[in-house]
């Protein structure tokens, strides 16, 4: 930040959402946003660095693919594997209580969201929706966005349907056939999950890319108050 490497420590929780501060400054920020919220960096916001929640083996797949070289996996600490949250730990968190709630019809407080930011605007898709129907054709504020499942049925993507090059704004269809995962209603081409055409008129090239959020909904909601949600009517 500003030319200075911080260092972060668990400085606590804020509406169960995680506080970090700075040892450089004192400076408290939210994990949600990476934005300072007290201290002499208050409203700076920190840089967003790309990255997918995927599951082990679609990551090791995908790194076959690419042929690259350069990886690593962060190992257990021996030491403190006992202290480690179980595998279910997801599960019984789900039935653990919330300080804030954000009650809407047919949502929990801790139903798990897919959070998006585009087009100026901020969407929430609901992580089982996204997993039933495996590909979601919308539009978040300005922006034709594509939210689409793995092979693997838990990890998820979504990215911009507007073509590169300026092919135009595309639908997209899942498909079997060997050597794509999805193909586009303008030129045909096949993309694969990372978002790049492997053969038609755009081959060699990639979507862009949209971050996501995995987010429980009164977190998502706590920190978006204009959001909307997949599925459901606009509250505004």
């Amino acid at each position: 930040m500003d030319g200075v490497t911080l260092t972060f420590h668990l400085a606590g929780i804020n509406n169960q959402n995680f506080l970090m501060r700075d040892e450089e400054t004192g400076s408290f920020w939210q994990q949600i946003s990476g934005r300072a919220i007290s201290g002499p960096l208050a409203g700076k916001t920190l840089r967003l660095i790309h990255c997918d929640e995927l599951t082990f083996a679609l990551w090791k797949t995908e790194l076959s693919l690419s042929g690259s070289k350069n990886w690593s996996v962060m190992k257990d600490v021996a030491a403190f594997v006992p202290e480690y949250s179980p595998n279910d730990w997801d599960v019984k968190m789900k039935r653990q209580r919330t300080v804030i709630s954000h009650a809407e019809p047919g949502l929990g407080a801790r139903d798990l969201m897919l959070g998006v930011h585009a087009g100026g605007a901020a969407k929430a898709f609901p992580y089982e929706i996204v997993r039933r129907e495996k590909l979601i054709l919308d539009q978040v504020g300005t922006e034709p966005v594509l939210v689409v499942l793995g092979v693997d049925g838990e990890s998820v993507r979504a990215f911009s349907r507007t073509l590169p090059g300026g092919a135009g704004v595309a639908d997209f269809y899942r498909i079997t056939e060997q050597g794509g995962f999805l193909v586009d209603s303008i030129g045909g081409s096949r993309w694969d999950f990372r978002g790049c055409a492997s053969d038609g008129p755009l081959k060699g090239s990639c979507l862009t890319a949209i971050e996501i959020l995995k987010d429980y909904w009164f977190d998502w909601r706590e920190y978006n108050p204009a959001t909307t949600v997949f599925g459901m009517p606009d509250r505004r």
